[in-house]
């Protein structure tokens, strides 16, 4: 995938400012985007915009194909009429600086519901024949999603494994008797992926125009408790009351003795290419009329996965499988054309991932944390990297540069590496106190030679542990993190613009690629 020199930030959509509790679609969105525009960057990288499920996760998705409703702006809703003024003005007070998840989704819930009422009662400016319309083009995925939620609510938000036999093993009379009984509550969710859709694609429209494109993120595996697995039961290893017969994971490897049982349930492989891996090209299509780039999860996966056992607690007794391959993505470009992929590559990158990689052109990734172990062949060091690479100061997964320069905290290496890490890293930079090591972590990258240089919002700000994004293997605690509206100042844009421009990453004015 060829690509001119660019830069930009990582930010997550829940994680801008809104009185609402959670950030949104709204003005932030826009203001985060004319920041972008001044500072002359050509990315905003977001997580998954998928429906969360457990723990709130972006990568635990109620749905590969659904927008996130509670993403939705309610300051866009008053200006279509479905909310009005005093909806908005007596709503709870909410934290700044985090999502408090529980009360903000059902503030927002309350919200989105009256809006529906509103839609239903005639009393605002939505088109219903522009609603219809988007019903018809996403009815593949939407029906099933719709009354996916519907039912979920139902039986108490439990695993669809729970529900009453035939709506589990999706009878045609029961789905049909389902739909007409929750009609109502059905096309209310469906009216809130309509009100995502255009919210979105209207900010990514405002984006686009002023040079910068949305990079998205599709991890690998989806939710067993999703519209995914129980829409298609045919294309998982599911045994007949629909529970996973082996799930993914990671082997056991120098950070985990027993490696990571993540649980999704694995793809039947076989039953998706006697389709052409259609479940696979329709998911890619769908990605990308949201985004311009697409972060691919777990790329090795596609390769060889770790296949675990259900019954086993942890993942060591697991084996390697052979993954789709070439055959895959060739499928796929055989539909929609060249695919505009980064692939995840960290970890034990072995040839035949590499391989892959280089058939297709795939950049891959580079973590600059990861590179100051003292040897000087580190591919994570920039004078490594190669051109074609996507490289970051770090993900939403590490620790932030300034919490893992203060303390190295949730690492599992003892104090004298961490001090070792520390000393090699002041010296390769050689910021030796005259500069915040956050921006001597972004200098590094900006100059190098990386096609594509990435900075999490966190780490712009030079914020430390507290504002983490997510520590793997703590199940609560994550996602919440927010900047607040006094974080974007006109001194950190103007030293971001120079330094992007500096660095020859600069977008011209007008939406146009240095």
């Amino acid at each position: 995938m060829k690509q001119q020199r660019c830069s930009g930030l990582l930010q997550h959509i829940t994680s801008l400012p809104s009185p609402y509790g959670i950030g949104d679609l709204g003005p932030a969105a826009y203001q985060f985007a004319d920041f972008l525009a001044y500072t002359r960057q050509q990315i905003w990288q977001v997580l998954p915009l998928v429906p969360v499920g457990y723990g709130y996760s972006p990568y635990a998705g109620l749905s590969t194909f659904a927008g996130n409703a509670m993403l939705i702006s309610p300051a866009l809703l008053e200006q279509q009429g479905l909310l009005w003024k005093e909806d908005l003005i007596d709503g709870p007070t909410f934290p700044t600086d985090h999502v408090d998840f529980e009360p903000a989704l059902r503030y927002k819930e309350v919200l989105l519901t009256r809006a529906f009422k509103r839609f239903e009662e005639g009393q605002s400016h939505v088109d219903p024949a522009d609603f219809d319309a988007f019903c018809t083009q996403h009815a593949a995925w939407l029906d099933d999603y719709a009354l996916f939620r519907v039912l979920k609510h139902t039986y108490g938000d439990g695993v669809w494994t729970g529900w009453p036999e035939a709506l589990r093993t999706r009878d045609a009379e029961a789905l049909a008797d389902a739909h007409t009984e929750h009609a109502r509550a059905v096309r209310m969710r469906k009216f809130w992926q309509y009100l995502f859709e255009r919210q979105w694609q209207r900010l990514k429209t405002y984006c686009n125009e002023r040079g910068i494109q949305i990079f998205g993120d599709l991890p690998i595996y989806v939710a067993h408790d999703s519209a995914d697995v129980w829409a298609n039961q045919h294309l998982f290893s599911l045994d007949d009351q629909g529970t996973p017969t082996v799930v993914s994971g990671v082997p056991p490897d120098y950070f985990s003795e027993t490696g990571q049982r993540w649980g999704n349930p694995l793809y039947r492989y076989d039953e998706m290419a006697e389709t052409g891996f259609q479940w696979w090209t329709d998911r890619f299509a769908r990605i990308l009329e949201q985004v311009d780039l697409v972060r691919l999860d777990h790329f090795r996966g596609f390769a060889a996965y770790w296949e675990v056992p259900a019954e086993e607690e942890t993942a060591i007794n697991g084996r390697w499988v052979d993954g789709p391959g070439a055959a895959l993505f060739s499928a796929i470009q055989d539909r929609l054309g060249t695919l505009p992929v980064i692939a995840e590559n960290l970890g034990v990158i072995t040839d035949d991932v590499t391989a892959l990689m280089e058939q297709f052109a795939f950049p891959g990734m580079a973590i600059l944390q990861f590179g100051f172990d003292g040897d000087p062949t580190n591919e994570f060091l920039p004078h490594n990297y190669v051109r074609n690479l996507v490289a970051y100061t770090g993900t939403h997964d590490n620790d932030t540069v300034m919490g893992w320069w203060q303390g190295a905290h949730h690492s599992t290496q003892d104090a004298a590496t961490i001090q070792k890490s520390r000393d090699y890293a002041s010296t390769y930079l050689n910021f030796a106190g005259h500069e915040a090591p956050h921006w001597a972590f972004i200098r590094a990258l900006f100059a190098s030679v990386a096609d594509y240089a990435v900075v999490p919002m966190q780490d712009l700000l030079g914020l430390g542990s507290d504002a983490r994004m997510n520590t793997p293997g703590e199940a609560a605690g994550n996602w919440g993190w927010r900047y607040r509206p006094g974080h974007l100042t006109h001194g950190l844009a103007d030293r971001l613009k120079q330094m992007t421009e500096v660095y020859g990453r600069a977008a011209e004015p007008g939406g146009k690629e240095a």
